[in-house]
């Protein structure tokens, strides 16, 4: 037996969560020291070891998956560093501008390939392209900041490289590619709304200068693009063939370990980086950072199902008070929101609800968006606390675009999940 029952155990637990995320410690160290103290609070101390163990027991599916998981999240990371300090999301980004002249296409898709680089903070580098290319339509610094935070976070939901998609698949047990195509439903309207809001009334550029570029040119730049695109689509072409081979590697979070480093391998060659310059980025503590998120993520979920917290919510859904699908929406994007984490909102929200319910690719991708919409709006998300110091726009003036944005999205999430869709 604990030292208290599981609710108080949370709730403190949660409580030391907040105060940590608030002072901007390492989400690694928070997650970790969170299930620590909630193991404390709430379990037999003689039986935490086991569950710390067991949690990357490798004789074990659960453990393999995790294990699976930690170190295709420690590639991830390790292959966005060197995108970064190759050069070559910089060189996709320039030649992506150039093909492509309208500003608002621009706009719109400039910062989701900035995107695939899963850092935080990291509207700040796509910030100051579109600072320029808004300048062109004459935006105010909140619609600046608006689209710059907005179309950032359109690709995340189906990006089979993002690391909360990655945990919750494999905290929920269900695959991957089943929540992304979920979730393609989701990332439209996410578009859709992104141009109407940030660009509503917004008049196209006329007497622009249309630079000359010729066929040559125009070949030579697209060439660029797909090189540097290449690392990024040999590692989703590599997932989906992995996944289509065998959903039992899916299953075990092996496709997408293979499918980055098979990306990796690809950025080094067109890079032709030496070993040195390839070792470079694990120099960086960051890195690990996040990997050692992803097992606190684990340990986590383990240890609230252990504490039997989840089990206080059976009573609700069974006499039918409280329905799932609210469950499913306001527990992760109240958290998300909370705790600007994706990660930490994915990690808690999972084993409050396996004592509740059985989870499939439709509660998944739910539980998924919930938690993700609440994050990408909070005051906490450092894109948002970024983008808006950057253009020297309150948060006010932004959410004044963001709230219409979040509502008629998460709406639309809610809608796609009572569809009769069948994956």
């Amino acid at each position: 037996m604990g030292l208290f029952d599981p609710l108080t155990a949370v709730v403190a637990s949660f409580c030391f969560l907040g105060i940590m995320l608030y002072k901007r410690v390492n989400l690694g160290i928070t997650l970790n020291a969170t299930a620590a103290l909630l193991a404390l609070l709430s379990l037999d101390w003689w039986g935490i070891p086991s569950i710390v163990f067991a949690t990357v027991n490798p004789l074990r599916s659960e453990g393999i998956l995790a294990i699976s998981v930690i170190l295709a999240t420690f590639g991830i990371m390790w292959l966005s560093r060197l995108y970064k300090e190759t050069g070559e999301i910089a060189r996709l980004s320039e030649s992506l501008s150039r093909l492509v002249k309208n500003p608002k296409i621009v706009l719109g898709v400039l910062p989701a390939v900035i995107g695939f680089l899963p850092v935080a903070g990291g509207a700040l580098m796509s910030a100051p392209i579109v600072d320029s290319e808004a300048e062109k339509l004459k935006l105010k610094p909140e619609r600046k900041a608006y689209v710059n935070l907005w179309f950032r976070h359109t690709i995340f939901p189906v990006y089979p490289l993002s690391q909360v998609l990655i945990v919750t698949a494999a905290l929920t047990g269900v695959a991957l590619f089943s929540i992304i195509l979920l979730q393609i439903p989701t990332v439209m309207v996410m578009i859709i709304v992104g141009f109407l809001v940030g660009f509503w009334k917004v008049p196209s550029v006329r007497g622009q200068e249309k630079s000359e570029i010729s066929k040559g040119n125009v070949s030579l730049e697209f060439k660029r693009f797909l090189i540097s695109f290449s690392p990024i689509m040999a590692t989703i072409v590599v997932a989906v063939f992995v996944d289509a081979l065998s959903y039992g590697l899916a299953r075990q979070g092996f496709d997408v370990l293979i499918a980055t480093f098979a990306g990796l391998v690809v950025l080094a060659i067109i890079s032709g980086l030496n070993y040195k310059a390839l070792m470079k980025p694990l120099k960086n503590w960051g890195i690990y950072g996040v990997t050692l998120a992803v097992y606190g993520a684990f340990l986590l979920r383990n240890v609230i199902v252990a504490s039997g917290f989840s089990e206080l919510f059976k009573h609700f859904v069974a006499n039918g008070s409280v329905d799932v699908a609210i469950l499913l929406t306001v527990i992760p994007s109240v958290l998300g929101f909370l705790t600007g984490s994706p990660h930490g909102a994915i990690a808690i929200s999972v084993p409050i609800l396996t004592g509740v319910l059985t989870f499939s690719p439709k509660t998944s991708a739910l539980l998924y968006i919930s938690a993700y919409l609440g994050y990408v709006i909070a005051p906490t998300h450092l894109c948002f606390t970024f983008t808006a110091d950057y253009f020297k726009s309150p948060l006010s003036k932004v959410y004044n675009y963001v709230i219409p944005s979040f509502i008629v999205t998460f709406t639309a999430a809610v809608l796609i999940y009572f569809m009769p869709i069948t994956i």
